[in-house]
């Protein structure tokens, strides 16, 4: 039966299912009820007020992601045999699915180049080998990539040993998703994030959803949307595709949304991929039009006003429908609906940072916010919608090429740390670095790097190249199987909610939680914070103003991050004081800005050509499914999208027809960096004609390397790309 809704009885059928595998739904429901901040998205949720309860004191608030999330963690361990039993090149052909589900790593294992097999090792083994290799390896020959599900103590920790060691090649996974958010807002009001809460969003009038698809990726913020709708709100769509659940959501804890679902979407605009930047200044100059700037505002507290009006002006709405798709009676009549709110909040997820431009997009909505005032008061203002739950604060603690000068200097002079200036190379560049042969080691913190990339067939010859990959993980994944290094070490890691001692993670709302940790669930796999303060005190053991052994504890850690990272001072006693705090100065219920002279920056931008608009081409965007968080698969199935498998190309019935194919014809997908063969060309009438839709990271093959070049974010959305019938085999 086709899904026309999104939630409903089928999330508490899925939550049903999940159980059994987890064991029974009453041990699922403990497991999620403790303590500990959600495993996946940023939104917000767990900590001190428990599992299941939103920032807000929401009770009860669950999503299909969360439960995919513990479930995996729930697995039984993978058994030394299975290394011997199975290849590494049968593990090659696995999908990221089945990777997922031989359950959870427990053994540190080594790949040696020319092996065919994965080999255990013990921990003494392989921690003898890593030190041993970097202190062969010149420090800027070596670096270092987080992932956003660690916590803050982990990130700090290994950010801290590799600085200490010597390089400044420190990346984390958000110049690959949400770099240009941050980017194009600290250009615009001086801050980096959310300036909102969740509260805000319960006090708007109407909220924007730009590039996303939160009913998939951030289901527990329907719950805010259905809200808002009921009390007379508008929610505002953007995206090229139709989205079952933006349209229609039923809330599970909801009795009158579960049994009638919700109308999420009141108005809902369907750009070109690529299309957004062109759109939004369209917006712009129709509210100019209307008379509903607030000309205060702006004198009182943006730069670059003239500047900004006159290019509203200057622009025409021929190049604004050309270059968007969007014609000018539908821009205008948002407009209409955006000069009447009187409390309005921008959210965007990835189909506005995913872009060459992708900075210019962030600009642009910051833009449109504060042209109507709506930046500095409740119930207003800026939402990027993070990923992964602490991507945040990973980067808050310092996980950057470059430190903010106030963290450099706090550890240099309270701690007398001899930190390296070099250059740090972003993640993009560490990629290309390791292809030229410039890097000999790299160590990643949780991720999957090769699955994260653009360009895969250059990601994993670029890995290949390293001497030494180390790689800390729960389950397996492609990145432990691809790319391989001449060695590779797989060490298994707890879990967040099976740590000894607690740890801290910041949500998108600027929130800073403690997560007690638990009990074990398997012996074998150790802390993070352990692993890397055991590395550091075999590595430097005589490093001035570092006690490696005390740094296994994470109250020592959190100590430090006091002390040097602005806005944290109150992590020092978390564990004591139970207390959840939020960072200062982010959220922004007044007009007061972190930029240098205190007023925001308005942009004036020069609109790139829509690309793809051959008669054989289309533009093409790489999303995650309903059964997907990141890179990590845990269904095969995208429910709302009905559809069962991955390896198709989501097409309108128009373009299909226009290029001679029809619905389940097999075609190879080309673009000028790689080919994809034998996939299913599908009819989707959801998606604007001219488009398409894949799957990350299946897709990424096809995707350049060409980024942002503020931000270094790669376009995985726009990719233009030759759509053909698959050569026919010869029988």
């Amino acid at each position: 039966m086709k899904v026309g809704s999104g939630g409903g009885f089928r999330a508490i059928h899925y939550t049903w299912k999940k159980g059994r595998e987890a064991g029974g739904l009453w041990k699922l429901y403990k497991a999620m009820r403790t303590r500990n901040s959600c495993k996946t998205c940023a939104l917000g949720m767990g900590g001190q007020k428990g599992g299941m309860v939103n920032e807000t004191g929401a009770f009860p608030e669950v999503c299909k992601k969360s439960l995919q999330a513990m479930v995996a963690d729930m697995q039984p361990a993978i058994e030394p045999t299975f290394w011997k039993q199975n290849s590494v090149n049968d593990l090659r052909q696995s999908s990221p699915r089945e990777l997922e589900k031989l359950g959870r790593l427990v053994h540190p294992v080594r790949y040696r180049k020319g092996a065919t097999h994965f080999e255990t090792v013990t921990w003494q083994e392989a921690y003898a080998a890593i030190v041993e290799k970097l202190r062969q390896t010149e420090a800027d020959r070596s670096f270092w990539y987080f992932s956003g599900r660690s916590s803050n103590e982990a990130g700090f920790l290994l950010q801290l040993m590799a600085r200490v060691y010597g390089t400044n090649n420190i990346n984390n996974c958000s110049y690959y998703c949400h770099q240009a958010s941050g980017v194009g807002l600290q250009t615009a009001i001086g801050s980096g994030t959310a300036t909102v809460v969740l509260e805000d969003v319960d006090k708007a009038d109407c909220v924007f959803v730009i590039g996303g698809n939160p009913a998939s990726n951030h289901p527990r913020l329907m719950t805010s949307l259905m809200h808002l709708r009921r009390r007379g709100g508008k929610v505002i769509v953007i995206n090229p595709v139709r989205e079952t659940g933006m349209l229609k959501f039923r809330v599970p804890s909801d009795p009158i949304s579960l049994l009638k679902g919700s109308k999420i979407a009141s108005h809902y605009v369907q750009p070109h991929i690529g299309g957004d930047l062109a759109f939004l200044w369209g917006l712009a100059k129709a509210v100019s039009k209307l008379d509903a700037i607030d000309e205060e505002y702006l004198r009182r507290h943006c730069n670059n006003v003239n500047e900004w009006q006159q290019e509203i002006d200057a622009i025409t709405w021929e190049e604004i429908e050309t270059k968007s798709g969007v014609p000018r009676s539908e821009i205008e009549k948002i407009a209409n609906v955006y000069a009447k709110s009187k409390r309005c909040i921008f959210a965007w997820t990835m189909g506005i940072t995913h872009h060459a431009h992708g900075v210019k997009n962030v600009q642009a909505v910051a833009n449109l916010a504060l042209c109507r005032g709506m930046v500095g008061k409740p119930g207003s203002g800026l939402m990027p919608i993070r990923g992964h739950s602490n991507v945040q604060g990973i980067g808050s603690v310092g996980v950057t090429p470059k430190l903010k000068t106030q963290i450099f200097d706090a550890l240099q002079s309270k701690h007398q740390i001899k930190l390296p200036t070099t250059v740090g190379k972003d993640t993009l560049e560490c990629m290309e670095a390791a292809s030229r042969y410039e890097l000999s080691f790299g160590f990643s913190l949780g991720g999957n790097l090769f699955g994260s990339n653009p360009d895969s067939k250059f990601a994993a010859e670029a890995l290949s190249r390293l001497d030494m990959s180390v790689m800390l993980s729960t389950t397996m994944n492609t990145g432990h199987v691809n790319g391989l290094a001449a060695e590779t070490y797989i060490l298994p890691v707890l879990a967040r909610d099976e740590e000894s001692t607690p740890t801290t993670q910041e949500s998108m709302f600027n929130y800073v939680r403690l997560s007690d940790g638990g009990p074990r669930r398997l012996p074998g796999p150790r802390s993070e914070v352990e692993v890397i303060a055991e590395i550091g005190n075999r590595l430097l053991p005589d490093a001035t103003g570092v006690d490696w052994k005390t740094m296994q504890q994470t109250s020592t850690i959190r100590q430090w991050i006091a002390d040097v990272v602005p806005g944290y001072d109150q992590i020092a006693n978390i564990d004591q004081t139970r207390k959840e705090f939020q960072i200062a100065g982010r959220t922004l219920h007044e007009p007061k800005f972190t930029t240098v002279d205190g007023r925001a920056n308005l942009h004036t931008h020069a609109i790139p050509e829509l690309k793809g608009r051959q008669d054989q081409e289309l533009r093409l965007m790489t999303v995650r499914s309903e059964g997907q968080f990141n890179t990590v698969v845990y269904e095969e199935e995208d429910l709302y999208r009905n559809q069962s498998r991955r390896d198709i190309i989501l097409m309108h019935p128009d373009d299909l027809a226009r290029l001679g194919l029809e619905h389940e014809d097999r075609v190879e997908v080309k673009s000028d960096t790689g080919t994809l063969s034998n996939i299913l060309a599908r009819s989707y009438e959801s998606i604007r004609p001219g488009n398409a839709l894949m799957y990350f990271p299946e897709a990424n093959v096809l995707v350049s390397r060409h980024a942002d070049p503020s931000s270094k974010t790669p376009a995985f959305k726009g990719v233009v790309v030759r759509v053909v019938p698959a050569p026919q085999r010869s029988s």
